[in-house]
């Protein structure tokens, strides 16, 4: 793949910003001839349509981009076929591919899927590996097939997770994405890739993240809520009420100080000591970073010097 004649023709298929830094790396070593993505959505909290990260990114590098929601639109898999690619990758498109797509190109299709398969097919790996507890998540280039997530991989790569957010993981799961995702094209170009059939007994699957299902809730336990902080992001994120103020926890940490622990009972959110806490059904949390609704980000002392009522105590909640 080093010389132009020799290169790969690949068409890319992502949505995320996790597809698009794939794409661009993926760029600097085959020839991509084409990029499909969702089409323009409202994204974040804003009104207006967006693109998707992934066609800012192909119109950055001058790659020509179609927007589809499936390969169910007319024409799409024609349109697909005229491009001729020697190989589609696919990165968080968003859509499952049938099999005429599966047939286009002759080196097949790979999915660069991000955990540790078979565990985590689906659609939200990293924040299902944060909820779970998992130690490790990972990412794997995947040979796709009419099944969910079901296809042999030829490259497997893993990182330690403990205490890491969601946009962290993706951040460097995309790193190792990209680079696994040239490999495995060069092996497979030269005939020297071996899969890895997954083993079906140990199949878990993520499922898409609820709306508000990472809200925090004074029920669950301080490990539980921790970690829905750390699974979230701008889509999802972990909201609650401290007193009659809603907030959205940008980051927190389970207390592991038994005495500042128990000072807090469950429902209850304090100022001890400078530490914005929130007592949980078992253990307390202490919230590092948080968002008030309507104002910026801010980190916890700045949230209790402006509500002086934390000093004896208020309530918190569910949002």
């Amino acid at each position: 793949m080093s010389s132009e004649g020799s290169r790969l023709r690949a068409a890319f298929m992502g949505t995320p910003a996790f597809a698009a830094d794939i794409l661009e790396e993926l760029s600097h070593h085959v020839e991509v001839v084409c990029a499909f993505t969702q089409p323009d959505r409202v994204r974040g909290r804003g009104k207006k349509l967006e693109p998707s990260p992934v066609k800012v990114k192909a119109e950055e590098l001058g790659i020509p981009v179609l927007c589809v929601s499936s390969f169910k639109e007319s024409g799409s898999v024609e349109e697909l076929a005229s491009f001729a690619p020697d190989v589609i990758c696919v990165a968080a498109f968003g859509a499952l591919l049938p099999k005429a797509v599966l047939d286009i190109p002759p080196l097949g299709c790979l999915n660069v899927h991000a955990s540790i398969l078979p565990r985590w097919r689906g659609a939200a790996p990293i924040e299902r590996a944060i909820l779970a507890g998992d130690a490790e998540a990972g990412v794997c280039i995947m040979r796709m097939e009419e099944g969910l997530d079901t296809g042999d991989h030829c490259i497997m790569r893993r990182i330690p997770i403990s205490g890491m957010s969601a946009p962290q993981v993706t951040e460097e799961l995309a790193s190792l994405g990209a680079s696994a995702l040239v490999t495995a094209l060069g092996q497979i170009r030269d005939g020297q890739a071996h899969w890895t059939k997954q083993d079906e007994d140990a199949v878990t699957y993520a499922e898409k993240i609820g709306k508000h299902e990472l809200d925090l809730d004074p029920e669950t336990s301080a490990t539980e809520c921790e970690r829905r902080v750390r699974a979230s992001s701008d889509a999802h994120p972990s909201k609650c009420k401290i007193g009659k103020r809603g907030v959205t926890v940008l980051s927190a940490r389970v207390v592991d100080d038994e005495r500042l622990a128990s000072e807090v009972a469950s429902s209850v959110a304090a100022s001890i000591d400078g530490h914005l806490i929130l007592g949980c059904a078992d253990g307390a949390l202490e919230i590092c970073s948080l968002k008030p609704d309507g104002k910026r980000g801010m980190d916890a002392q700045e949230f209790i010097r402006g509500y002086q009522a934390l000093e004896d105590g208020v309530s918190w909640g569910s949002a």
